[in-house]
């Protein structure tokens, strides 16, 4: 399959999607608290996320789970109060 094919093909959800992101973003920012929302960790992993797709290196898809991923936790049973 060719590149143009994919997205001949996918081209219109991808910017549906996009959109849909930026007006997430704006109902955020026009919120009553939205001063607040500055410093959110949210929104942070959210601006930089987007860096990460326009950087324009690949294995977007792979960096940004990891981007949105915690950190392995050895202890993760304790945490969660899960015994073997």
């Amino acid at each position: 399959m060719t590149a143009k094919s994919i997205l001949d093909r996918e081209f219109l959800e991808m910017r549906r999607r996009l959109i849909d992101l930026a007006a997430s973003v704006d109902r955020v920012e026009r919120g009553n608290d939205a001063g607040a929302m500055t410093n959110d960790p949210r929104m942070r992993l959210l601006r930089d996320a987007v860096r990460v797709l326009a950087e324009g290196k690949q294995d977007r898809a792979a960096r940004m789970q990891m981007h949105f991923s915690d950190g392995y936790v050895a202890e993760w049973r304790d945490k969660f109060g899960m015994t073997t």
